[in-house]
């Protein structure tokens, strides 16, 4: 028989496979499969220190569906599914055993550099819906080049991992280590991925560690172990597990635990090559409530947190980590050996609420400038680049609320002035400000209503609203410095430079640290047309690199002693020394 090779799951051995479980509390456990008959004694596992099982199976082949059949101290015997499945037929099916045959094209990707990157935030199951199913890994890749064209250099997924059914959001992952099969499974994550790197575009996986489920949740008393009726060895079984998803919170004070979440971690980075990975709902990790008032800390989740930060580092340079934790802490993206958590970036709430509020207001008096001016120069960490800024994502155009443009005209965007131009003004203020800027699909045609799992986006929209959806592709230029005349956005500097209370108008100085490079955005966040406004702080040679005025895109604005002809929320953009 081979001697254990250390890997957990299944792996291959010198004849067939072998299988590895974690089952402390296990009498006996043995794996049954298509190789055997599904008999449940026929491959026994010998019990190793740490509460490890281990077995091996001459005949077991790739493709094979296999589970653990797990006696526990009590006698009763449960079929559970491996935990570190790559493969598994569906939520509620069997393990499948998945070797990693796929073929790579593109191995030698590396993404944008941090200060060019502009993140397009999906979820597969409706970015490209065709009429007869779900979105898949495969109808997505059909929408790639739109991305390419869009301009875009990462994409994020909203999660991917097995969960219960075909249709959800993702955030109930039911087997951590599996791809939804509905989506294609492992090799069609990996197809979308390597398809996305041959276009230039890197890929961002959206992972949950806050909890786990509850649906369809295997590990769930795996191996029969548990206290005062909750979740058994993989969770807290006391009032830790408290989560709004159900008592499911991992239990990061257990060494097995830990190890299998940072597994996880870099089983997506380093198994499919993903860019960068983004962690839901980091408060809900860091302590029981999610309140963030330090009475319920969970002090061996910041431990964690830095491990998979710090073995992300060390052993995937140039990938990044993304925290959705909302309370803009310094110490989330601060630097591990400066005592923070060690986030690339985090997304920023500083940002996108002020900024939504300011764009829904019903009448320009209620606007405060003073606001705006706080949510684009606002720096976390001494980084400008450690917030990741936007004004959609899939919490902010659901949970009650809808797409900034339906939130501005409600059952009536097509047609609406006010939506059409807020529309871009968002559009505009997330992608010159300093930070790494995200857009949610569908926002660069004016997708209206709100996001849910079974509506796909309407791709229609990219035509009937062409000039709105070139406005979009213009900015993400002008962010990526596309054309080599607005590197000045690529940068980290912002300078007030023209601030009219009374007007609403606004003009902001950015800069990447070259003196002779500066590019100037002037918003108007007023419904006024204004003949003959002066736009105080604007150099002499200013020329204009983007206008949106009244559904119109344009660079043929010309200033005659900074005198210009505003329209009702409009923005510029001019490059000048």
């Amino acid at each position: 028989m081979s001697a254990f090779n250390g890997v957990l799951g299944v792996s291959q051995a010198e004849s067939g496979y072998q299988f590895a479980v974690w089952a402390p509390n296990a009498k006996s456990v043995c794996v049954a499969g298509t190789f055997n008959e599904w008999d449940e004694t026929a491959n026994p596992l010998e019990s190793r220190e740490g509460g490890i099982w281990v077995g091996f199976a001459d005949n077991a082949k790739n493709g094979d569906e296999y589970k653990f059949a797990i006696t526990t101290l009590q006698d009763e015997l449960l079929l559970k599914n491996d935990p570190r499945a790559r493969k598994v037929t569906n939520s509620v099916g069997n393990s499948v055993i998945y070797d990693d045959e796929y073929q790579w094209q593109h191995t030698e990707f590396e993404s944008a550099p941090l200060h060019e990157r502009v993140i397009y935030e999906m979820h597969i199951g409706t970015f490209n819906k065709p009429e007869d199913g779900h979105g898949t890994f495969a109808s997505a890749i059909e929408k790639l080049p739109e991305l390419k064209a869009l301009g875009v250099t990462m994409v994020e997924l909203m999660p991917v991992n097995e969960f219960a059914g075909d249709i959800s959001w993702g955030y109930n992952p039911a087997y951590p280590f599996a791809v939804e099969e509905a989506y294609g499974g492992p090799d069609g994550l990996k197809a979308f991925i390597d398809a996305a790197h041959g276009m230039g575009i890197g890929v961002i996986l959206d992972v949950v560690y806050n909890h786990l489920g509850p649906g369809d949740l295997d590990i769930w008393q795996f191996d029969g172990w548990h206290e005062n009726d909750k979740g058994g060895i993989y969770f807290y079984n006391d009032y830790r597990s408290a989560t709004p998803w159900g008592d499911t919170r991992p239990d990061y004070g257990r060494q097995e635990v830990r190890d299998y979440l940072t597994d996880n971690a870099l089983m997506w980075l380093n198994e499919f090559k993903a860019d960068g990975l983004r962690m839901d709902m980091v408060p809900y990790m860091r302590s029981v409530s999610g309140a963030d008032t330090g009475d319920d800390d969970i002090p061996e989740a910041y431990d964690l947190i830095k491990t998979i930060n710090h073995r992300i580092q060390t052993s995937c340079p140039g990938k990044m980590t993304i925290a959705e934790d909302l309370h803009s802490h310094e110490y989330i993206t601060d630097p591990l050996d400066k005592g923070g958590c060690g986030y690339t970036a985090q997304w920023a709430a500083g940002f996108v609420h002020p900024v939504r509020d300011t764009l829904t207001k019903t009448e320009d008096s209620y606007v405060d400038l003073s606001t705006v001016v706080n949510a684009i120069t606002r720096v976390v960490s001494g980084n400008p680049f450690a917030r990741v800024v936007y004004t959609e994502s899939h919490d902010e155009v659901a949970n009650g609320q809808a797409r900034l443009v339906e939130e501005v005209a409600p059952g009536g965007v097509d047609d609406n002035y006010f939506a059409r131009q807020k529309g871009i003004l968002a559009g505009v203020l997330t992608l010159t400000t300093a930070g790494i800027p995200m857009l949610f699909q569908g926002q660069d045609f004016k997708e209206s209503g709100w996001f849910d799992d079974t509506s796909d986006i309407d791709w229609e929209r990219k035509t009937r609203f062409a000039e709105y959806a070139k406005a979009f592709t213009q900015l993400v230029g002008l962010r990526t410095n596309k054309n080599g005349n607005s590197a000045a956005l690529t940068g980290g500097a912002t300078e007030i430079v023209h601030k009219d209370d009374d007007n609403k108008v606004l003009i902001y100085k950015r800069s990447n640290g070259l003196d002779d490079k500066h590019v100037y955005v002037m918003i108007n966040f007023s419904g006024a047309n204004v003949e003959g406004y002066r736009l105080n702080g604007m150099p002499p040679d200013a020329a204009c690199l983007f206008a949106w005025q009244d559904g119109i895109t344009t660079n043929d604005v010309q200033l005659n002693d900074n005198l210009i002809h505003l329209t009702a929320y409009s923005a510029m953009i001019f490059s000048g020394s």
